[in-house]
């Protein structure tokens, strides 16, 4: 499942990245994703200490290839995308759009790839 692991690394960067930078520079991060809700400093930095830790988890799951937690992966990432599109429609903030985006990308080159590691029953 060579593949799959790899396309978790993008997983991994975005969620590493943007934890830090939550966490550093509340405001800035959130203009910069296009927020124009107004979330204070405290949530965002609290948003950005969990990503952080997502992002360790699956830094983890890349180091030890734990390919029984690849499907568990997309499941949660599809479930996130679906939350991004009910946030939007509640706030019409185009912070949840970027992050659908963000997000959605990487569910569709890990289930890519998942598929073909598996179609040709890569170790």
């Amino acid at each position: 499942m060579r593949r799959t692991n790899r396309s978790l690394i993008y997983v991994a960067t975005y969620l590493l990245a943007s934890g830090v930078f939550l966490l550093l520079a509340p405001r800035l991060a959130l203009r910069l994703l296009l927020s124009t809700g107004d979330y204070g400093d405290i949530f965002p930095r609290l948003v950005g200490m969990l990503l952080l830790g997502l992002g360790v988890l699956v830094l983890q799951i890349i180091r030890y290839r734990v390919e029984s937690l690849y499907p568990s992966t997309l499941g949660v990432r599809a479930g996130f995308c679906l939350g991004f599109v009910g946030l939007y429609l509640m706030s019409r903030d185009p912070l949840f759009l970027l992050l659908l985006a963000v997000v959605g990308i990487g569910v569709t080159w890990t289930a890519i790839s998942f598929v073909r590691d598996r179609r040709q029953g890569a170790p």
